[in-house]
């Protein structure tokens, strides 16, 4: 077969990878990691859980879980190095320009940096984990002119990030909220992002490269900051009784509703997105704002009766991560956050058993030129 036959623009549908990580049966309606439903671990364990069934391929015991937390919790400090290089980016750095930034200069105090093997790529996992909470943190409290905030170990992790953003100690429904949000973000077979990563880790490049490519990738438009677009559209429309008429003039507009549609979801509701939404439910009776939460539901009515789309993740993420008062500039790094633990166990995995990404083109320009 020649290559313009084999030719699919933004490699659709073409099969790039092996995983034993995590597999979305669209069919089926179940995002699948490492042989359990993704929904189904959101309703029933913990990030951690998550986080050691990716790592280490089972989820863990009790005893493991604790285990998880404690190196999670002593890795959990930035080094003043890297605090004071954030602390010099200029005032209009973009958040995930900075994560970028911190994520790549901590490579630099990881003494296992040029070790491939499982166990070392682990150790740096666990502490990209710890870490990458404290600089989305803050890298924007630095970013606002304030103080950083340093982690507490009496906290849980999911609570701790929450703690460390808002610089208050957040509710026990709170943090389920945000526990389950980090799941559901936690890993997806293969995104741009995801894809990224494995493409730098084949060349046999660390784990903090790795990661800073995926940064880079999720900053795109068409990847990462949906989330973010999708909360700016509902406090654009403010009350329950505009959403409607704002989208409708957005799409008379042509422009691009957020929050709505998949590459791979395309003909259903993204599940985690229902997951997140009956989050919604649940943080906006408490807080007495049912109205952002009909304000959506509205919107998910109006966008499937006008253009046949379903929510995404995104869609419900957003309302949620407003009601836990996170800043929206950080919507899109805490994704990254979550998903930490997903590209790491991607780049261990592609380390275990590599082969270099090197793709043909389809080659459109002139022949036969001559000086």
């Amino acid at each position: 077969m020649s290559i313009e036959q084999d030719y699919r623009p933004g490699l659709e549908g073409v099969i790039a990878s092996e995983t034993s990580l995590s597999f979305l049966d669209v069919d089926a309606e179940e995002i699948v990691i490492r042989g359990y439903d993704l929904i189904e671990l959101a309703e029933e364990v913990s990030y951690l859980d998550v986080v050691g069934l990716l790592l280490d391929g089972k989820l863990p015991s009790h005893l493991e879980r604790q285990a998880i937390e404690k190196d999670l919790k002593e890795n959990a400090d930035i080094p003043e190095a890297v605090m004071t290089i954030l602390k010099a980016l200029p005032k209009e750095t973009h958040a995930m320009d900075a994560l970028r930034t911190g994520i790549s200069a901590l490579a630099g105090f990881d003494s296992e940096l040029d070790d491939r093997s499982k166990e070392a790529n682990r150790h740096k996992a666990i502490r990209l984990l710890a870490k990458v909470p404290a600089v989305v943190a803050n890298s924007y409290h630095l970013k606002m002119g304030r103080p950083p905030v340093e982690p507490r170990k009496d906290l849980s992790y999911s609570a701790n990030f929450i703690y460390m953003i808002t610089g208050t100690e957040p509710s026990e429904s709170e943090v389920q909220a945000f526990d389950q949000s980090l799941m559901v973000y936690s890993e997806h077979e293969m995104p741009n992002s995801t894809f990224a990563a494995r493409v730098i880790a084949s060349t046999q490049s660390d784990i903090y490269g790795a990661l800073t490519g995926s940064v880079a990738s999720l900053k795109g438009t068409l990847h990462g900051g949906a989330n973010e677009a999708v909360m700016k559209m509902l406090l654009e429309a403010g009350t329950v009784d505009q959403i409607e008429p704002l989208i409708m003039k957005k799409l008379q507009n042509k422009e691009r509703i957020m929050g709505f549609g998949h590459r791979v979801y395309m003909k259903k509701m993204d599940p985690r997105a229902q997951l997140m939404k009956q989050a919604l439910l649940k943080l906006a009776e408490e807080k007495g704002r049912h109205d952002l939460y009909e304000m959506c539901e509205i919107g998910e009515d109006v966008m499937r009766r006008e253009k046949g789309l379903y929510p995404n993740l995104d869609y419900y993420a957003a309302p949620v991560y407003y009601l836990l008062n996170i800043p929206i500039d950080l919507y899109t790094p805490v994704f990254l956050a979550a998903r930490t633990v997903g590209i790491s166990a991607h780049v261990i995995e592609q380390h275990e058993n590599n082969r270099l990404f090197r793709p043909r083109i389809r080659y459109t320009g002139p022949r036969n030129l001559h000086p």
